[in-house]
């Protein structure tokens, strides 16, 4: 069995207000230095069998028409290795 990662996040130009309330919270935790927070979405497709080009461009398929607004977020999409875990 294999896994595939869908990481999802708005796209730059879209404000991310959950990212900012955690930005400014995160001073006040004691967390200092961390200057920008953005908040995403990952989705794990655990898959039968090896992972090939026809099985990723049907998890791209899924993330372009489902997992991810393409007008208001961008994705990515990765094979993850069991030292990746």
């Amino acid at each position: 069995m294999a896994r595939v990662v869908v990481d999802v996040m708005l796209k730059p130009e879209i404000l991310d207000p959950q990212g900012q309330a955690v930005q400014r919270a995160l001073p006040r935790l004691g967390f200092e230095g961390i200057t920008d927070v953005r908040q995403g979405k990952r989705f794990e497709l655990e898959l039968e069998g090896a992972v090939d080009e026809a099985a990723l461009a049907r998890i791209r398929e899924a993330a372009e028409s489902f997992l991810a607004n393409t007008v208001i977020e961008d994705f990515t999409v990765r094979v993850e290795t069991e030292e990746g875990k």
